[in-house]
């Protein structure tokens, strides 16, 4: 293999991780008004897609680099050292949210929390609960995304070895177990009344594709370039938002274009596809760089994007939270999502920026200056 460059870092990405965060904490909170601004609600794919497909991108990208200069067993070490520091967050955010969940329906005496959410088996049958949780196999409310993640990169380096070997060939066998997944024939079997949110079985196919993209763009092969290619992109994402209109109800249309816009949970053909293309379409359209992407608004959905996980994990915190308290006061609902919907994602930057250690700066300057005062 030849010599291979660390790329610089891509604007682009951070600014579509940022904007998926926003969209995540949005799409989060029930029966919000702003959920008509995300492009989920106007295409057959979301960002939990999105989410998994750049996983992929990126870490494809850094295990190709260090194998390159390491060799495969110290990328391999690599990837698992990050896998299990995702696994232990995904470990945090689930105890934590367990107790903030069993506390309030404690504390409020109501135990509708517990039931929609499916903690109920945590709270009868702890024996049974924690083990799953640790397999990843119970997954109450919110707690479905990253272990589509964790599944995806404990795949990736072997999947990469295939592709040294066998080149795109070694997407095959991805692709068969999706296959098997969309004929019901295998699942990964779930415990709790919500079963499994995302199949890694079936998501996985997605982070491969991602990963082979981003070992691609590493050694300089790019993506896929013609007319037919952009358009087909550009087709699927037009009939994605027509089969929105249909299940909005702003147009006629065949009950197929509804349908297609089901079962997430196993990533459905469509979903798959359409994911692709948008990011396809981001790719070849979006510029690399440009002088938007270095304003405020730029910057600052950089910045989230930049510290994605924490940022994910606070919004579900943040996500529950309003939820429960709009259930509450459901008169207020309405007026409740108008005024804590911006303050949340007005939060998500704040995480951000402690994330990115800016506001210990300016604490930092602030108690030298006090202290250039004082003496």
């Amino acid at each position: 293999m030849r010599q291979l460059v660390r790329p610089a870092r891509d604007t682009r990405l951070d600014i579509v991780r940022g904007w998926m965060q926003i969209s995540i904490f949005i799409s989060h909170v029930v029966g919000s008004v702003f959920a008509w601004g995300i492009h989920a609600a106007w295409g057959l794919s979301d960002s939990s897609e999105q989410f998994i497909f750049l996983s992929g991108l990126t870490l494809g990208s850094v295990f190709t680099l260090k194998a390159a200069r390491d060799g495969h067993l110290a990328a391999q070490k690599d990837l698992l050292k990050r896998t299990l520091k995702l696994y232990r967050t995904q470990m945090l955010l689930f105890f934590g949210f367990a107790v903030m969940v069993v506390f309030a329906a404690v504390l409020l005496k109501d135990a509708e929390d517990l039931v929609t959410g499916g903690w109920c088996l945590l709270v009868d049958e702890p024996w049974v609960a924690i083990p799953a949780a640790f397999a990843m196999l119970y997954q109450p409310e919110y707690m479905g995304i990253l272990p589509g993640f964790i599944f995806g990169m404990l795949l990736l380096g072997p999947f990469l070895w295939l592709v040294e070997r066998w080149g795109n060939w070694a997407l095959l066998p991805s692709v068969a177990v999706y296959a098997a997944t969309q004929l019901g024939w295998i699942a990964t079997p779930g415990f709790g009344a919500l079963g499994i949110a995302f199949d890694p079985l079936a998501w996985q196919l997605l982070y491969v594709v991602g990963g082979l993209l981003g070992r691609r763009s590493l050694l300089g092969q790019g993506l896929p370039r013609g007319r037919w290619v952009l358009w087909g992109a550009v087709a699927v994402a037009v009939l994605g938002f027509a089969a929105r209109l249909v299940e909005h109800g702003f147009i006629p249309g065949p009950g197929l274009a509804v349908t297609a816009l089901q079962h997430k949970e196993v990533l459905a053909p469509a979903r798959l596809i359409h994911a692709l293309s948008l990011a396809y379409l981001v790719a070849v359209l979006v510029p690399r760089e440009a002088g938007w992407m270095h304003g405020r608004v730029g910057e600052w959905l950089a910045m989230i994007g930049r510290h994605s996980l924490p940022v994910f994990c606070f919004g579900l915190y943040l996500a529950w939270g309003l939820n429960t308290l709009a259930r509450d006061v459901p008169q207020h609902a309405m007026a409740l999502h108008l005024v804590l919907v911006p303050l949340g994602v007005a939060l998500l930057g704040l995480r951000a920026r402690l994330a990115d250690g800016g506001l210990m700066r300016v604490v930092r300057r602030g108690a030298k200056g006090m202290s250039g005062v004082a003496a």
